[in-house]
């Protein structure tokens, strides 16, 4: 193979590691049976490409040969422990037992090793928050740090709550693997819950310099409809139709500078029409089997605001319905607050800040910085610059994402010099 510079290895193997490592990942731990060891035995392999990739040559399949290289390793350091541990060596003999001939072939549909390590990470041994914290850092390939953020606490607190999921799935031996058909309702709803925390950390970052991050949310597509292989469910159909639905946006929900675009304002000749032909036949599938759930309604009222040629046009009578309909199946503030918007778009500002001072009278959300920016956007609009002024304020020192901050910013902006030319 011919010699490639240091850089261009560099580089190369810098993308290869954002696209494939939860991939690789996935594939090395169910090799080596141990998240720890895949891995040190991917950080190995990796380093040990940039060591001889300058020389031999990028290899035909990287992926192939990073596994490859990373089980190796991993199988070697055990052996040569093995010389004076009976245990280790008796490991050796187990890890090559069951790895197949070719490490590196590519598990695709029911057998996916990305799948395979959702169910595992979702077992209902784990505590609910481990299971979301360990699937977003060990499928997604979040940072520790990242994941913390989005749950509001400490990186070390969250670290301490990984280690300890890894030590269960270990001592308590979870095995690798799909469930049977028998055990997979039931764990189900949990995977499905976690395959959407990370579709919506990649639709709306929850922190950070950018609005989106298109990976995420595209492998949580991914393994959506790995899912609807598997266990083609109402609500399985509903999710996946739900993220179809929202990613169709992606390209109008922000600026070539990375500002954001709110929905109405955004250029709907950008939406992905395919996107949202497959979204809505998805939705109208599930709706069809009359056993749908959240998911299901999710998705219906993103295919109202789909087949809207604009913000006027818009059914909001159809989407008040149908958030009437989800907040009598779930419960919670944060639908009660879409819901409030949707009453607002219907029936005017006022009654939309009503419902969401009924909200925040409660206590709920009042540390939700998106309240507090829908407050003071219908604010505005009614005129009242003082009082939206202090809305957006608040949101505006809740939020932790740089696009929504600058254009928070923009806004206080705009009533500042609203107010100094009247």
């Amino acid at each position: 193979m011919p010699e490639t510079s240091i850089e261009a290895v560099r580089e190369h193997l810098e993308t290869l590691y954002h696209a494939e490592s939860g991939r690789i990942l996935a594939t090395l731990i169910r090799l080596l049976g141990d998240f720890d060891r895949a891995e040190d035995a991917m950080q190995d392999a990796f380093t040990a490409a940039l060591e001889k990739w300058p020389q031999d040559g990028i290899p035909a399949n990287p992926r192939a040969w990073l596994v490859s290289t990373g089980r190796n390793r991993a199988i070697d350091a055990l052996r040569r422990r093995g010389r004076f541990d009976a245990a280790q060596d008796k490991l050796v003999q187990e890890l090559e037992a069951r790895s197949p001939e070719d490490p590196s072939e590519d598990h695709t549909g029911l057998y996916d090793d990305s799948l395979r390590l959702i169910f595992t990470c979702c077992h209902p041994a784990l505590a609910q928050e481990a299971r979301v914290a360990l699937t977003l850092r060990e499928v997604c390939g979040l940072k520790t740090e990242e994941i913390a953020r989005a749950f509001l606490t400490t990186t070390p607190a969250l670290a301490q709550r990984i280690v300890r999921a890894k030590a269960k799935i270990r001592d308590a031996r979870i095995p690798y693997q799909v469930p049977s058909p028998e055990e997979l309702p039931e764990r189900l709803a949990t995977v499905l819950q976690v395959v959407y925390l990370v579709f919506n950390e990649g639709y709306s970052a929850s922190s950070g310099s950018s609005l989106t991050r298109a990976d995420l949310s595209g492998e949580a597509i991914r393994l959506g409809r790995l899912l609807l292989e598997l266990l083609p469910e109402p609500e399985v159909i509903g999710l996946l139709a739900l993220m179809l639905l929202q990613e169709s946006r992606r390209a109008a929900r922000s600026t070539p500078e990375g500002e954001l675009i709110l929905l109405e304002a955004q250029d709907r000749s950008l939406w992905d029409r395919e996107g949202i032909a497959e979204g809505i036949a998805l939705v109208e599938r599930s709706l069809r089997t009359q056993r749908f759930g959240p998911y299901t309604l999710q998705a219906a009222i993103a295919a109202v605001h789909a087949e809207a040629p604009d913000t006027a046009a818009t059914d909001w009578p159809q989407i008040v319905a149908l958030y009437t309909a989800l907040y009598q199946m779930e419960p919670s503030p944060v639908v009660e607050l879409n819901r409030a918007v949707a009453i607002a778009m219907r029936d005017g500002p006022e009654s939309g800040v009503a419902h969401i001072d009924t909200i925040l009278s409660r206590g709920d959300l009042t540390d939700y910085h998106l309240a507090h920016s829908v407050r003071a956007d219908l604010l505005r609009r009614l005129g009242q610059h003082r009082e939206a002024h202090e809305s957006y304020t608040r949101a505006l020192a809740l939020t932790q994402q740089e696009p929504e901050r600058r254009f928070l910013e923009k806004r206080l902006q705009q009533l500042d010099q609203k107010d100094h030319d009247e």
